[in-house]
C-alpha cells in the first residue's frame, strides 16, 4: 500500500473521530474557529465537487434498470425524515429553534456517506449511488419548500432564497466536477479524485468546529434534548425505510439495505449551511450532532448486516 493509499484510508477511517477532537477544540477555543463561520458554503461547495467528481454516466443507468425502486427509494427520503423530524419535535416539545432545526435536516437530501454503509453492509450499491445523486440533485426544488410547509411559522423564509442558494452551493459544484470528469476522463483526473474525499473530511470537520465555535454558549443547555432528537430521526429513519421498502414495496433483502442507509443518514453538512445562513446558529446544532451520530450508527448497523448474507 501506498504512502497516499495509507493517508487517505488513515484520513477517512477515522472521520467521526476527527469531528469529535477538532469540535472539542472548537468549545474550548472558539475565537480560533469563528473566522470560518463566512466560509462555511464555500466549503460545502468544495464537497459537492469532490462528489461530482466521483460520479459518471453509468451510475445513473440504474434509473432505467430499476425505475421503480430509485423512484421509491426518493420518495422515502423526502417523505419519511420531514414527516419524522416533525413528529419528534411534537413529541419532545422542542424550543423552536432546535424544532425548526430538526426538521430543516430531514428535508435535506441523503447523505454520501451512505454508499460506503451499503457497501460494508452488502447491499445494492448502484442503487445506493443513484439514491443520493437523485435526491442531491432534486434537493433545491424540494428541501426549500418541505421546511417552509413544515416548519415555515417556527423560523419564516423566504423558500425562493433558499432554491437559489442551494444551487448554487450543491447543484453547481456537483454538475462542474461531474462535467470535469466527463469532459476528461476518469483516468486524468483519477490523481485528483484520489484526494478527495480527504478534502471532503476536513472540509465537513471545519464546517462543525465553526458551528460548535459560535453556539458554545449554550451548547451545553441544549446538547440532551438535541442528542435524544437526531438519535431517534436516524433510527427510525433506518427501521421505517427498511420495512416499508421491503416489505410494502417487495424489494431484495440487499436493495432495502440500501434504502435503509439513503433514508437514514442525511446530507447534514447542507443542513448545517442552511440553518447558520436562514435560520440561526442554534438551529444548526441537530444537523452538527447528526454528522456524528449518523456515521457511528451507520457504521454500527453496517457491520451488523455485514455479517448476515442477503442472499439467505
Amino acid at each position: 500500500m501506498s504512502v497516499a493509499d495509507r493517508f487517505t484510508k488513515w484520513v477517512t477511517g477515522f472521520f467521526t473521530l476527527w469531528v469529535i477532537v477538532f469540535a472539542i477544540l472548537a468549545f474550548y477555543n472558539p475565537n480560533f474557529f469563528k473566522w470560518l463561520v463566512p466560509y462555511i458554503s464555500i466549503l460545502l461547495g468544495i464537497i459537492m465537487f469532490g462528489m461530482g467528481m466521483t460520479l459518471s454516466p453509468d451510475d445513473f443507468k440504474q434509473i432505467f434498470k430499476q425505475p421503480k425502486n430509485v423512484i421509491i427509494g426518493v420518495l422515502l427520503q423526502f417523505i419519511i425524515m420531514p414527516l419524522l423530524g416533525f413528529g419528534i419535535v411534537l413529541l419532545l416539545q422542542l424550543p423552536y429553534q432546535l424544532a425548526a432545526g430538526v426538521v430543516l435536516v430531514g428535508c435535506v437530501p441523503s447523505g454520501t456517506a451512505s454508499n460506503v454503509m451499503t457497501l460494508i453492509a452488502k447491499g445494492d450499491v448502484l442503487l445506493s449511488v443513484t439514491v443520493s445523486s437523485i435526491t442531491t440533485l432534486l434537493s433545491p426544488f424540494i428541501t426549500p419548500y418541505l421546511y417552509y410547509w413544515l416548519a415555515g411559522t417556527w423560523i419564516p423564509i423566504d423558500p425562493n432564497a433558499m432554491f437559489v442558494d442551494i444551487l448554487k452551493i450543491i447543484l453547481i459544484p456537483i454538475v462542474l466536477g461531474f462535467l470535469i470528469r466527463v469532459l476528461f476522463g476518469a483516468e486524468r483526473t483519477k490523481a485528483v479524485s484520489y484526494f478527495l474525499p480527504s478534502v471532503s473530511v476536513f472540509a465537513i470537520v471545519l464546517i462543525i468546529s465553526a458551528v460548535v465555535a459560535v453556539t458554545r454558549d449554550k451548547l451545553l443547555l441544549v446538547a440532551i434534548p438535541v442528542i435524544i432528537a437526531v438519535i431517534m430521526h436516524n433510527c427510525l429513519g433506518y427501521l421505517f425505510a427498511y420495512l416499508f421498502s421491503k416489505y410494502l414495496f417487495g424489494m431484495t433483502e440487499k436493495q432495502a439495505r440500501a434504502i435503509s442507509f439513503e433514508v437514514g443518514m442525511q446530507n447534514s453538512g447542507l443542513g448545517t449551511v442552511l440553518a447558520m445562513k436562514f435560520l440561526t446558529p442554534i438551529a444548526a446544532l441537530p444537523s452538527v450532532v447528526f454528522s456524528v451520530w449518523h456515521n457511528l450508527s451507520g457504521s454500527m448497523l453496517a457491520n451488523f448486516w455485514s455479517q448476515r448474507d442477503p442472499e439467505v
